[in-house]
């Protein structure tokens, strides 16, 4: 009786509303842009691809529908990378929202815990360092296996869009994997 108690006083407490940022949510996920030979920026390719992106996410649909971005999250600088916070910056700028990078690389089922904080209904877009979108993909409810060769984001692979939709309920009910432009669109 005690434990039945517990459970239900749980399931209706507001701990348990901590997905309500995935009620109708959609969320976008890229990989960083191509990184420099040396250092911890972009390429020449790269600094194109961010600066691409910006237009792209600028008039990005869904079904034929504007998907307009609420908030743009980057993974924190380290010492060897600043990618992902270059490649979110032209698309911030262009749509006039503030990248929230507070977040370390491998630190990101705290980003999900954050994102499912927001209100309902946001549309999210995430750059991340590859190696960690599968990890990430899982916390948010997505099956890697089914959008990444072999459960994982191939290391030369920069192109890629991983779109996850949520239902009225914050369940995943729709996740894939789609080319955002290649090398072709960049050099014009």
């Amino acid at each position: 009786m005690r434990w039945e108690f517990q459970r239900q006083f749980f399931a209706q407490s507001p701990q348990s509303e901590n997905a309500s940022g995935l009620k109708n949510a959609v969320i976008l996920i890229i990989r960083h842009a191509e990184k420099a030979d040396d250092g911890h920026g972009l390429s020449s390719l790269g600094d194109a691809r961010a600066k691409a992106y910006a237009s792209y996410f600028k008039n990005f649909t869904m079904d034929g529908q504007a998907v307009k971005l609420d908030d743009i999250f980057a993974s924190r600088d380290s010492r060897v990378s600043h990618r992902p916070l270059l490649t979110a910056e032209p698309t911030a700028e262009e749509l006039g929202l503030k990248i929230n990078d507070r977040f370390k690389n491998n630190h990101f089922n705290e980003l999900v815990n954050e994102i499912k904080s927001q209100p309902h209904g946001e549309n999210i877009l995430v750059v991340w360092h590859h190696g960690n979108i599968p990890a990430l993909l899982r916390s948010l409810g997505a099956d890697p296996k089914t959008l990444l060769p072999n459960g994982r984001w191939p290391g030369h692979v920069y192109d890629w869009l991983i779109e996850l939709r949520y239902d009225e309920k914050g369940h995943l009910l729709e996740s894939k994997r789609i080319k955002s432009f290649g090398h072709r669109e960049l050099n014009g």
